[in-house]
């Protein structure tokens, strides 16, 4: 039995109001705890941006350059990134237990790179994002594509049962091979993901209006790196999309065929975290590279 003495209970300090805080993420002031507790492991608390490695390019891709071995050529990189986007086979067979940041687990799929890679379906259950305690689910929506509506419903049902257990919804804005790559597409489509419950949208950077695609969309963005470009035009790119409203990157071939995959991850950090400009983020770049280059 306890003591039931409560006289040492008197530092009510109540002339200190209780805090009230908004949470730091864009949109997300009205999720649950557990939903805001997994964005925090996405999204730094420090500068409400995120680093994501993207390596689920196998899920329709194969082995494809840079990803023939998961073991050799990505787990070396994990520390530097805020988040994995990844599959489950990925994550259950070569990703150490030990690593804490976001895992972000793809959970669309279906044809190959041999197919029409609209027509996808969920294939991941909440239960085993549950079990592998991933912080957010991945979908492809296809605005504009044959199959726009499939996968939209696609996007609508991982919301609904995201949204049961605490678990965010990562929309994938695909833009199809006749769609114009412009700020109008993103605007719609962002927004349309957005409106229809996605946690936080994937999507392109576009050199035109970038700005009024990350202001109309009432959910964080992080842009997608896309091909593989040189060091100097990948950092610009991260610098300008961040700087436009981009609440992060989410870049793979960028980072993994880039010729020094470790120093390329640390300088989009740098970019992304604590503001760099491209210049000093590629001269940071070429500086880790030398510093870890045989001779």
């Amino acid at each position: 039995m306890a003591d039931a003495d409560t006289k040492s209970a008197k530092n009510y300090q109540a002339d200190v109001p209780a805090p009230n805080e908004p949470f730091f993420l864009k949109g997300s002031n009205n999720l649950d705890w557990g939903m805001k507790n997994r964005l925090a492991n996405i999204f730094d608390p420090r500068s409400g941006r995120t680093v994501m490695l993207a390596f689920d390019h196998g899920y329709f891709l194969g082995p494809t350059s840079g990803l023939e071995r998961i073991d050799l050529d990505i787990v070396p990189l994990i520390d530097h990134a805020d988040t994995l986007m990844l599959t489950r086979g990925i994550l259950r067979t070569s990703i150490p237990p030990t690593y804490t940041g976001g895992i972000v687990l793809r959970a669309s799929g279906g044809p190959s790179i041999l197919k029409e890679l609209s027509d996808e379906e969920i294939a991941l259950s909440i239960d085993e994002a549950m079990r592998l305690n991933a912080a957010a689910m991945a979908v492809q929506v296809f605005i504009g594509g044959e199959n726009e509506t499939k996968s939209v419903h696609n996007m609508t049902r991982l919301v609904d049962l995201g949204n049961r257990h605490g678990v965010a919804t990562l929309a994938v804005t695909a833009v199809g091979k006749d769609m114009a790559r412009d700020a109008q597409y993103m605007r719609l489509a962002t927004r349309i993901c957005a409106e229809l419950g996605a946690t936080y949208v994937k999507t392109y950077y576009v050199d035109e209006g970038f700005e009024t695609v990350t202001a109309s969309c009432p959910v964080p963005i992080v842009i997608a790196g896309g091909k593989k470009l040189p060091e100097p035009e990948a950092l610009e790119l991260a610098y300008n999309a961040v700087q436009q409203g981009a609440a992060g990157v989410d870049m793979g071939r960028n980072i993994f065929q880039s010729e020094h995959p470790s120093a390329m991850i640390q300088a989009v950090r740098k970019v992304v975290h604590e503001g760099f400009k491209p210049a000093e983020a590629y001269e940071f770049f070429r500086t880790l590279k030398s510093e870890r280059s045989p001779g």
